[in-house]
């Protein structure tokens, strides 16, 4: 799962980065509104961590502006001010919740994980599922009607991008970033050929279905 950390104060930043990191979350940061806002904008990403206080434009402009636009990502907002007129200006923004520094690491992760699965991306055993496809995070390996799928690393991660966004449209532009990264050796075709590879493991189960390919646009995760 990507997560996306904007905080300009540098200790921090790179505190918070690592533990995620550690966890085992695909971690991006910025240390200026405006960095954010663009890295926010040009990526889907599964959760953003947001300092109110930001040099550009402010966390607070940030939600604002992602949520005017439609974007659902959960948003945890930081901050040092803890009166309760900052935090309800916080929520009312479009904030998911919000944490008042200093935090304990223990109460971060526990929100990270309690807006994640809020989201719809994990359950309470920290597995993804959709229409007959399970993932498991920890063996990152996948089942298909309870029969294992033997995923290779990248399989397991197109796939649960899919799930992460089931019932949305993904490109292939944004699959390719997300998955290889534009400074990545390979072409974007590759995408066409790890969907390939997932629908021939899901047909004995008769789940290559739920991969549908939308013409001209990408591809989606769907049950008919």
């Amino acid at each position: 799962m990507r997560i996306l950390v904007v905080e300009d104060d540098h200790v921090l930043r790179e505190a918070i980065v690592a533990l995620l990191t550690e966890e085992d979350y695909i971690v991006e940061e910025a240390a200026a509104g405006d960095e954010g806002m663009y890295m926010a904008e040009q990526a889907v990403h599964d959760l953003l961590i947001l300092d109110i206080m930001l040099p550009e434009i402010s966390g607070l402009e940030i939600v604002k502006k992602l949520r005017s636009a439609g974007g659902s990502v959960p948003i945890l907002l930081l901050t040092a001010r803890d009166s309760v007129d900052d935090r309800v200006m916080g929520l009312e923004s479009g904030a998911d919740d919000y944490l008042v520094k200093p935090f304990a690491i223990r109460e971060l992760l526990a929100r990270i994980k309690a807006l994640l699965r809020r989201s719809g991306s994990l359950d309470m055993e920290g597995e993804l599922s959709y229409g007959g496809i399970s993932l498991n995070s920890k063996t990152r390996d996948g089942c298909a009607a309870d029969h294992p799928l033997g995923l290779t690393t990248k399989e397991y991660d197109v796939l649960e991008f899919l799930i992460l966004n089931r019932e949305q449209i993904l490109t292939r532009e944004q699959m390719f970033d997300r998955i290889w990264g534009f400074d990545s050796d390979t072409t974007i075709s590759i995408v066409d050929l790890y969907i390939h590879y997932l629908r021939k493991k899901l047909a004995p189960h008769g789940l290559d279905s739920l991969i549908q390919t939308v013409r001209g646009a990408g591809f989606m995760l769907k049950e008919k």
